[in-house]
């Protein structure tokens, strides 16, 4: 049996014997037999960056043949503002590798994401998930490589608590354990959860935020996965929102993504960390230090920094978090294992091997080199993103990072090794470039970079056009300005994207 197999906690992983990967038509079929499963459901993300479900009783061999083969028909205008109604019909086809038992169906039921077709056949360009694939296609095609990502997914846990014998602190909750964490259980099962469905979980642990707000208390919570491939980490995302929404029904309470709940309170953000690979090796380091691509790499992120917020950063609450003094990026710079930065690069794996070997003199086993897990994080994204979008838009601006001139100039002229957020830095983070204010601004960014989006056809010019008009519709140019101490407002504005 595979290394790859064996620990798989993924059911049908372990009664196949065999990677997900590999899954066949024949494979689930075998597999929907023998565990009496009696319904499929078909789950894919609509334009909204929600995910939608479509639900199929099986009435027959012949029926699940049938749709496992062939898909289904759905109205393409209901998912998509852009498709019109006169000629809507797409197909919804599923992926096999993406299968997984439902853990919250009362029915044994058995769900599979699935990819958008047209009418003649091919994948519907427009698609978030088909735009997030050709970005990878072309990332490799011009490059050689291929880039892996894994996201931070944050989100707080809104309840009204029957007692408070052990209360912690406002933001001083970062790893705090049980009694203190009240919700460590739940953050389990949800790992346990996304791990069942086939996502890679590295770990979890309680965030800084801990929130009192008369009756109601918030805690903050976090789950971050394991580098995979740029489609692979978008469809555990996409499957971890679902999951923990869902267990947060379970257990009573109400679990939000939203960037902002109350100002002067830590935002949640989706921090994404990125690495880039050639023939399985990671590209991002060289004789145990930051490669010329890995700071390439770096520079494209730096220069498309303000229009990716378009894909990251997508409703006003959004820039009530980017905002100096919490943990967010405000400037647009980098550096190592600086948090004040927009991007990070992460304490790594640049030949300190030993460690372990110190704290357990008497192991004498060979201890593996990690060089592979370095990565790089971008910190600006939150939990209203398009994941698929936001990922398609890093992959563009890898490869515009590789391509362009004097990349290796402007991430050194971009390089920041000091908290900016420090007084005695003030000058400092004036001259430095910023950050989009607002949808609207993140929207007039993105009209100017759209040339480097749509570059070998990865983002549709109608695509572009229909985020930018999303974003500017909601007409918050200069809103925090507005809204500087008028609480009631802010309030009723958090409420209303309190589940983008």
């Amino acid at each position: 049996m595979s290394k790859s197999v064996s620990m798989n906690p993924n059911r049908l992983v372990q009664y196949l014997q065999k990677p997900a990967e590999e899954f066949t038509k024949t494979d689930l079929i075998k597999f929907i037999k023998e565990n009496n499963i009696e319904i499929v459901n078909f789950r894919y993300v609509g334009g909204d960056g929600n995910l939608k479900t479509l639900n199929f009783v099986i009435n027959s061999e012949e029926h699940l043949d049938q749709l496992l083969a062939i898909g289904e028909r759905v109205d393409g205008s209901s998912l998509f503002t852009y498709v019109d109604a006169a000629s809507s019909d797409l197909y919804v086809i599923p992926r096999y590798k993406t299968a997984f038992v439902n853990p919250f169906s009362s029915i044994p039921a058995v769900d599979i994401l699935c990819s958008y077709y047209t009418y003649e056949g091919e994948l519907l360009p427009s698609a978030p998930e088909n735009i997030l694939r050709k970005a990878q296609q072309v990332l490799k095609k011009k490059t050689g490589m291929t880039l892996e990502a894994l996201g931070e997914l944050e989100y707080y846990i809104i309840y009204e608590p029957d007692s408070d014998f052990y209360p912690v602190s406002s933001q001083k909750g970062y790893q705090e354990s049980s009694p203190f964490c009240k919700f460590e259980k739940l953050r389990c099962e949800i790992m346990q959860a996304i791990v069942q469905a086939g996502g890679k979980v590295k770990y979890g642990h309680s965030e800084v935020g801990n929130i009192s707000d008369g009756n109601r208390k918030m805690e903050q919570h976090e789950v971050e996965f394991l580098p995979t491939q740029l489609e692979d980490a978008a469809d555990q995302l996409a499957i971890a929102k679902w999951m923990i929404r869902m267990l947060g029904q379970k257990y009573g309470v109400s679990i939000t993504f939203a960037p902002k709940i109350i100002v002067g309170h830590a935002g949640s953000g989706l921090h994404i960390h990125t690495r880039l690979l050639k023939n399985k090796k990671n590209m991002l380091v060289k004789n145990g230090k930051l490669s010329d691509i890995a700071k390439k790499v770096i520079a494209g992120y730096l220069d498309l920094a303000s229009s990716l917020t378009a894909f990251g950063n997508t409703v006003p609450t959004s820039y009530l978090r980017l905002v100096p003094h919490q943990e967010a990026p405000t400037n647009i710079c980098w550096g190592e294992r600086n948090r004040s930065t927009l991007i990070r690069v992460p304490l790594g794996w640049l030949g300190k091997y030993d460690m372990v070997r110190k704290v357990n003199p008497q192991s004498k086993e060979e201890i593996p080199k990690f060089i592979e897990k370095q990565t790089i994080e971008l910190r600006s994204a939150d939990g209203s993103a398009n994941v698929y979008l936001l990922l398609a838009g890093m992959a563009v601006a890898a490869r515009h990072g590789l391509e362009m001139e004097d990349s290796l100039k402007l991430a050194e002229k971009l390089r920041v090794n000091v908290n900016i957020f420090s007084p005695e830095y003030e000058k400092l983070q004036e001259k430095l470039p910023h950050l989009p204010s607002s949808c609207w601004e993140s929207a007039e960014v993105l009209l100017k970079d759209r040339e480097i989006y749509q570059a070998y056809n990865v983002f549709p010019a109608g695509a572009i056009d229909n985020i930018a008009k999303k974003l500017r519709d909601y007409d918050d140019k200069n809103l925090s300005e507005k809204l500087y101490g008028k609480e009631e407002e802010i309030e009723k504005l958090v409420k209303k994207y309190l589940h983008c």
